[in-house]
């Protein structure tokens, strides 16, 4: 495989927790084969940048736990979350404490990741 390096975009949170789920499950299965991934939260996908949310999250179904899945990411692995810039203030994160590793950009950030990533999108 050639390209290993993908840029994750999040847009689901508490709204289908679900989908960011499967997104973090699939990017710790990725890990294990070396892919270099990083996440990009948008619209109710950045509520999993809050510090607190996932640990929060008692509604899912499927999957490994949301925050166990995040902490892994983070700790074991060093993905980063990057914060889509234009839903911080109508998203309600203004002036909270984000989690460990993210990091607030703006869409310009993601258009550049794309342009030498595959983009996966949930």
């Amino acid at each position: 495989m050639e390209n290993k390096e993908f840029v994750f975009i999040i847009s689901h949170s508490y709204d289908k927790i679900e989908k960011a789920a499967a997104a973090l499950q699939l990017a710790t299965n990725m890990a294990a084969f070396d892919a270099k991934i990083d996440f990009f939260l948008m619209n109710e996908g950045v509520h999993l940048a809050r510090k607190g949310f996932a640990e929060s999250v008692t509604w899912q179904k499927a999957f490994s736990p949301v925050a166990e899945l995040m902490k892994s990411l983070r700790e074991d692995f060093e993905f980063k979350f990057y914060v889509c810039a234009s839903c911080v203030k109508p998203y309600g994160l203004e002036g909270i404490d984000l989690i460990e590793g993210a990091e607030i950009k703006p869409g310009s950030f993601l258009g550049e990741m794309l342009m030498q990533r595959q983009g996966l999108t949930f």
